[in-house]
C-alpha cells in the first residue's frame, strides 16, 4: 500500500519534522509514505473574502496538478464524515480489499480547501469541527493511518 499526503506547505518546526519522520519509520512495515508539499499563499491579516477564496484556489489548483484520474482521494475538512480510529481502519482496510494499492490525503492550508479539491475527493474526513495547523495534522493523521494498520492486524495499540 502506498500513501501519499498531499500538504499546503511546509515544516518549519523541527519536533513536528520529527514526529513526522517516527511515524513514517513506524509505517514501513505497513506501507510506504510519500509526502508531497505545495507553496501557501501568504494570507495578509483581516484579508477580504473575495481574496481569501482565491488564495484557497491558488493552493487547489497546485495540488490538483498532483493528482491523477484515477487516484483515491481523501480529503481533511471540517465538514467531512468523522470516524473514529476503528471506522478509520476499516476503511482503509475495505479501500485495500477493493483493489486500492494507494491512498492519497490531502491537507489544505491555513483557509482550508477550495471547492475544485472537495469536489476532486472520493471522500471527505473530518478529525473534528476544530481547526488545526497543518503541520500538527501531519502528525495526527500518520499516527491514525499507523494505528489503523495496526487495529487492521489485530496488533495492540493504545486506546
Amino acid at each position: 500500500m502506498n500513501i501519499r499526503i498531499l500538504t499546503v506547505g511546509k515544516i518549519k518546526e523541527k519536533y513536528f519534522r520529527d514526529a513526522i519522520e517516527e511515524y513514517r519509520k513506524r509505517l514501513g512495515r505497513y506501507c510506504t509514505v510519500y509526502f508531497i508539499q505545495v507553496e501557501d499563499e501568504k494570507t495578509p491579516d483581516g484579508a477580504a473574502p473575495a481574496l481569501e477564496d482565491q488564495i484557497r484556489r491558488t493552493e487547489g489548483q497546485r495540488l490538483l496538478k498532483h493528482l491523477k484520474e484515477d487516484d483515491y482521494v481523501i480529503a481533511l475538512a471540517i465538514e467531512g464524515r468523522m470516524q473514529d480510529s476503528v471506522e478509520l481502519s476499516e476503511n482503509i482496510n475495505r479501500l485495500m480489499l477493493q483493489g486500492r494499492s494507494s491512498l492519497t490525503f490531502i491537507i489544505g492550508g491555513s483557509l482550508g480547501l477550495s471547492p475544485e479539491v472537495l469536489k476532486r475527493a472520493d471522500q471527505l474526513l473530518s478529525f473534528s469541527r476544530m481547526t488545526f495547523p497543518h503541520q500538527l495534522m501531519q502528525v495526527i493523521l500518520l499516527e491514525q493511518i499507523y494505528r489503523s494498520f495496526r487495529i487492521m492486524r489485530n496488533e495492540p495499540y493504545h486506546k
